[in-house]
């Protein structure tokens, strides 16, 4: 019987190597964890800032960095192929801190994943894409990525995770459109969906959606 062929690793991508910067509860101490993406021209110090709102001594707060302070080049309305490898290398980074996370003893279940702006279009396709039962996905502005008429028949099933989308409307950046069709295709998912339309806001985060995001990360962190 031939030997059967070993299964090269991909290649690293741009975001792969890269720091997450963490605060908060260590690691084997922590009862829950927040991994909060960045938007395009920011940084893990930036998003860190929501840690304060959120703050809970008994949860780890993590936040990657994004190679050249992007995710990917393009709009997330752009072709997916535009935004190759940067896209697929920063799904990646995220299912690498999920995985580094469940080592250290917190199971999805136990994690909030929260984005703003490309931080959120990363964070709702990254939970589309690897579909279980979260602690809870908060999208702050921000949807499923790729131009109208992207398939969206991902397989699996969010299995009852509590997601909130919350954006303004009119948004320079992310139709409210689209923020209504990634709620639906969660909701088809099993996700148990929140939607919040602030007319106004601008690119901007609300009151009320951190106070959202804080009740979830308090029933995760239960």
């Amino acid at each position: 019987m031939a030997a059967p062929t070993p299964v090269e690793a991909p290649p690293p991508g741009p975001h792969q190597g890269l720091p997450a910067v963490r605060v908060g509860a260590v690691a084997g101490e922590a009862r829950a964890a927040a991994i909060l993406v960045h938007g395009r021209g920011a940084s893990p110090a930036d998003i860190l800032g929501l840690a304060k709102p959120l703050w809970r001594p008994e949860v780890a707060y993590v936040a990657p960095a994004a190679a050249g302070h992007t995710w990917y080049p393009q709009s997330f309305l752009a072709p997916l192929a535009a935004n190759e490898p940067w896209l697929s290398s920063a799904l990646r980074r995220l299912r690498e801190l999920v995985a580094e996370l469940g080592d250290e003893g917190l199971p999805p279940e136990r994690l909030l994943v929260l984005g703003f702006s490309q931080g959120a279009c990363l964070t709702l396709e990254h939970a589309a894409r690897c579909p279980q039962r979260y602690g809870g996905v908060v999208a702050l502005t921000g949807g499923l990525i790729g131009p109208p008429g992207t398939p969206r028949d991902y397989p699996g099933s969010l299995a009852g995770t509590p997601v909130f989308l919350g954006a303004g409307d009119p948004d320079p950046h992310v139709p409210w459109e689209r923020v209504e069709e990634s709620a639906a295709v969660l909701e088809r998912m099993g996700a148990r969906v929140r939607l919040e339309r602030y007319p106004g806001l601008g690119h901007a985060i609300d009151a009320d959606e951190l106070a959202a995001a804080r009740e979830l990360l308090d029933a995760t962190a239960g």
